[in-house]
């Protein structure tokens, strides 16, 4: 449950931390990381510094260095990356350590096995642009919003939208919660079923709760490890008014927050004030 708030967190911190920074040497501790062997990372990374910007692609980030290599990071669902003075302990779940000239280093440690650092081309980033809007990156009217819930060729629930990759990038679970709950409407909605004022709510709720998650660092739960670069963890999970919270009182309705199995995974809303 890493989505595109906490990708987005990683991104701002390392264009912060990491830029200009010269690779010294990079380290592979687990083959599970990457298809490349250390030899080969250190070859083509070796005194090479780190570029241009880094971007977010959906959920992988891409980073540019100054020899034209191009490396891509996906944090996967309990991946994150830490900055690190080279002195301080290597903890067990690390799988790539990048050490600069200068500075320490940055370290991909990996909870569920999902992690996964590659090189690509530029035209392999090309072939690799998520199909679905990006709403941290793209600013749509409510209109062009209207008719993108009419895009699929069949009604979907609004839920099952929210989290198709093929619509909307990087929300996940969590967030179309979050979002469906600011929306006053409920996950098993048709995305044919809603009126002009409905469709923006929803559009208003999407772009309001990924970028708050941002503003708040991100969501740092028990199972998606996240911590931030510099060692944070997010503090939107305080923020969540649905989201793992039932039975607690709902603070639009004051009834308690209610669960339903959906998918095969949890969904959470409040029966009162989600129609």
């Amino acid at each position: 449950m890493i989505e595109s708030p906490e990708v987005e967190v990683v991104r701002r911190e390392l264009e912060r931390e990491v830029m200009d920074r010269r690779v010294k040497v990079v380290e592979v501790l687990s083959e599970t990381v990457t298809p490349h062997s250390t030899e080969e990372l250190n070859e083509r990374l070796h005194r090479a510094k780190i570029a241009g910007e880094i971007t977010r692609q959906g959920l992988q980030l891409l980073m540019g260095f100054d020899n034209d290599e191009l490396l891509a990071i996906s944090l996967g669902a309990g991946g994150h990356l830490r900055r690190q003075p080279n002195r301080e302990r290597v903890l067990p779940a690390t799988r790539l350590v990048i050490t600069f000239t200068q500075y320490g280093g940055l370290r991909l440690l990996d909870f569920k096995e999902g992690a996964r650092v590659r090189f690509l081309t530029p035209e392999q980033v090309l072939e690799q642009v998520p199909p679905g809007i990006d709403p941290l990156n793209t600013s749509l009217s409510w209109t062009d919003f209207s008719n993108l819930l009419l895009t699929p060729p069949r009604p979907m629930y609004l839920k099952a939208f929210l989290t198709n990759t093929a619509t909307i990038v990087g929300v996940g679970d969590m967030y179309a919660d979050e979002i469906l709950f600011n929306a006053g409407l409920r996950h098993d909605r048709m995305t044919d079923s809603l009126g002009r004022q409905e469709v923006r709510r929803l559009w208003r709720a999407i772009v309001e709760v990924l970028h708050d998650a941002v503003k708040y660092r991100g969501s740092s739960l028990d199972d998606n490890h996240f911590i931030s670069p510099s060692g944070e963890e997010g503090t939107y999970q305080n923020h969540h008014n649905v989201y793992r919270r039932h039975g607690q009182l709902s603070p639009r309705s004051r009834r308690p927050i209610v669960r339903v199995k959906y998918r095969g995974r949890w969904t959470y809303y409040c029966e009162q004030s989600q129609v």
